[in-house]
């Protein structure tokens, strides 16, 4: 499986495991250690007995959006999505080290624990920083992706130019020929 990334931060990337609100891509755990292999510092993740963080993983990636989304608005953050981003980050994160050919290489005990625990970490690290005044809400139909805007002016509009952005140009365009 192959998740969208780019939204300029890891823990924003997670946040898109729930696309347009109903469409859940963390299923199962084996789609949760396909994320944790895809976006982690680390070569493999072994998947876990069924069942085994998926509920977790879904209760962190809820209380990441809360936390970003109060934030965003200047607001307090409801005490259960401090509590859920907090206790993910105190997760032993991986751990690099040097290997003889001169790569780092990234090991972890719980690969799927220590990964939620730099998305956690990632989550804090944003909500504090100046960089959230930088973070939009797609204004693609039906999307709601958060992302970075990276761009000079600070008017990007949609999480992707491929997806989002391109549809709403050929949307756009349909209109025109109409009138």
């Amino acid at each position: 499986m192959r998740f969208r990334e780019g939204a300029g931060r890891m823990c924003l990337d997670y946040l898109r495991t729930l696309r347009h609100g109903t469409m859940e891509e963390l299923p199962d755990a084996a789609a949760v250690a396909a994320w944790v292999e895809q976006f982690g510092p680390l070569d493999s993740v072994p998947v876990p007995s069924e069942g085994g963080y998926v509920e977790e993983a879904r209760r962190l990636r809820e209380s990441i959006r809360a936390l970003i989304d109060s934030a965003r608005q200047g607001i307090g953050s409801p005490a259960s999505a401090r509590q859920a981003v907090n206790a993910a980050a105190a997760l032993p994160p991986p751990s690099p080290a040097l290997a003889a050919d001169g790569r780092v290489v990234w090991h972890a005990g719980d690969p799927i624990g220590a990964t939620l625990s730099l998305i956690a970490r990632d989550a804090l690290d944003l909500t504090s920083s100046p960089l959230l005044a930088r973070v939009r809400q797609c204004a693609g139909a039906d999307c709601g992706a958060l992302f970075v805007d990276t761009s000079r002016p600070g008017v990007r509009r949609w999480c992707s130019m491929n997806t989002c952005g391109n549809r709403a140009k050929k949307e756009a365009m349909k209109t025109r020929h109409v009138d």
